[in-house]
């Protein structure tokens, strides 16, 4: 019997599912794969559409409904919501450093690995439509960031199984190698760490000075991970989030305290930095993070580290001339390199199988632009105006490649708009789809 739970405002029931690893093969493997139902209190006998929502990532789990928060609230006034924990995460059969050992060699762990992409997290939401709403049942999707990239994968491969989408600061550039996506985003990775320092002009010495620490000698983590100039840059990820900058200062403001030996880095600023840079929550993220771009039209040779490669392009993220140069030293973005699989704990196990997910090539294309041209299903999404995660050229494009989509360009928040406002975020998008607006 499915457990269920009550929370402030809804009622929540866990669905468990037994799918094919490789949907090629149905009758191989099976992994759970897990999913949590959510409705309104009062309505869990209502006859009420479903809406299944995709979170960003890769590699991240569904988010944990405290009540009727966030773009919830909205939601649950039209909606039976499902919150997919996509294959790996979670619940659904997690994979993770302690799990991969146990199948066997770096190259057998990339073999099962090659089966987490959006391909197969669509084919997994369509058996599960299949089982929950039957073989004519159509659901409503949401997809936020990589759940984006994934609703554009399920309009290419499933469209029959939606009756309608909601993107936000998720349209991927359909045909955008991943070298394609590396040399957009540094440009825009620029922009986020000048608008920082001119908020914040006091951590230009700051963030100068732990640099330099590190460049002499790098600090180990609470978790033994290893705090070198090259992951310390790794910070800059926040700088994509509405209140990410605000928090890096306030980390900064705490870096240092004197020791018994002079000034060293502070325990407090330090397990804030690891909060912010472990892997061990998600590994999958780093792990899978190119292969996400990885399609044999595009990129028939494989992503091959294209976040390293392309960093070459841009001195001006050498820490090391920065401080030569004294200039800022700048942060780096939604870029994964591979020193940070010997870096942090949670990734070093899984350097080899890394090494050999980014030396695959021919990857299966995940979007069939033709079938996109010709869409039915009513597609309507928001792009964040210079967003640090997701090109807005890239987004445009395939807003206009897509038969149908409408989108909605707004500077009014960050990529996680939907998680800062969700009410107002989703509701816009309601109303667009209804032709309110």
């Amino acid at each position: 019997m499915p457990i269920t739970s009550r929370l402030p405002g809804i009622v929540t029931t866990d669905r468990l599912f037994q799918l094919p690893l490789d949907h090629q093969l149905p009758d191989g493997e099976q992994i759970e794969v897990y999913a949590r139902e959510v409705v309104a209190a009062g309505r869990e006998s209502d006859d009420l559409p479903w809406l299944l929502f995709l979170q960003g990532g890769p590699g991240g789990k569904a988010a944990r409904p405290l009540g009727r928060d966030s773009w919830l609230a909205r939601a649950l006034d039209d909606y039976r919501v499902l919150l997919l924990d996509q294959r790996g995460t979670g619940r659904s059969t997690p994979a993770t450093r302690q799990t991969l050992a146990r199948r066997g060699t770096p190259g057998q762990q990339a073999d099962y690995l090659a089966h987490f992409r959006a391909d197969s997290i669509v084919r997994d939401a369509e058996l599960i439509r299949r089982r929950l709403l039957g073989e004519d049942g159509r659901w409503t999707l949401l997809g936020q960031s990589f759940g984006g990239f994934c609703t554009l994968t399920y309009l290419s491969l499933a469209p029959e199984g939606l009756r309608e989408a909601f993107v936000t600061g998720g349209l991927a550039g359909l045909r955008s190698s991943a070298e394609d996506v590396y040399r957009a985003a540094y440009p825009r990775v620029v922009r986020k760490n000048e608008a920082h320092y001119a908020r914040y002009p006091q951590d230009v010495d700051r963030v100068r000075r732990i640099a330099a620490h590190l460049a002499s000698a790098p600090v180990r983590l609470p978790d033994g991970g290893l705090l070198t100039v090259e992951a310390f840059q790794g910070l800059g990820m926040l700088l994509g989030f509405g209140t990410g900058s605000h928090t890096l200062h306030y980390m900064l403001e705490e870096a240092w305290v004197e020791g018994s030996e002079g000034p060293e880095l502070s325990d407090t600023f330090l397990a804030d930095v690891q909060a912010q840079l472990s892997f061990a929550r998600g590994p999958l993220y780093a792990v899978m993070h190119e292969s996400i771009y990885g399609q044999r039209s595009v990129d028939p040779a494989g992503t091959g580290w294209a976040a390293e490669r392309v960093r070459k392009e841009f001195p001006e993220f050498s820490a090391e001339q920065a401080l030569a140069e004294d200039r800022p030293v700048l942060f780096t973005g939604e870029m994964i390199y591979p020193a940070l699989f010997e870096t942090d704990p949670a990734l070093r196990p899984l350097r080899e199988a890394a090494q050999l997910l980014a030396e695959r090539g021919d990857w299966p294309d995940l979007y069939d632009s033709a079938r996109l041209a010709e869409n039915e299903v009513p597609v309507v999404a928001a792009v964040f105006h210079d967003d640090m995660y997701v090109d807005t050229a890239d987004s445009l494009e395939t807003a206009r490649a897509v038969r149908g989509l409408r989108t909605w360009v707004t500077d009014e928040w960050e990529h996680d708009g939907l998680r800062v406002s969700g009410t107002a975020v989703l509701d816009r998008l309601i109303r667009m789809a209804r032709g309110e607006l």
